[in-house]
């Protein structure tokens, strides 16, 4: 399973997405032919001030039970916070 997390500005996470998307495509074929296994590439995107996607909701479950949307989007917006204060310190 390959997994991208990124935390792009808010009007660039439907374009991320999306690039990602088309950029891993290459590689889970290569590595599915090369190994004879199943691969998926999931590209989790939230946005600097929390804005997500619909299509977030279904990557979660397919990595593990243990992570909820909030708790990324909870992360998201603490890190975005954190390099503010320090910005403006």
């Amino acid at each position: 399973m390959l997994i991208d997390v990124a935390i792009p500005g808010d009007r660039n996470v439907i374009k991320k997405e999306s690039e990602d998307i088309l950029k891993y495509k290459d590689l889970v074929i290569e590595i599915q032919r090369m190994w004879n296994v199943k691969a998926k590439a999931i590209p989790v995107k939230i946005g600097v001030t929390g804005t997500i996607l619909e299509s977030l909701r279904q990557y979660p479950s397919n990595i593990s039970e243990n992570h909820e949307i909030k708790e990324l989007h909870k992360t998201a917006i603490s890190g975005t916070a954190h390099i503010l204060r320090k910005v403006i310190m």
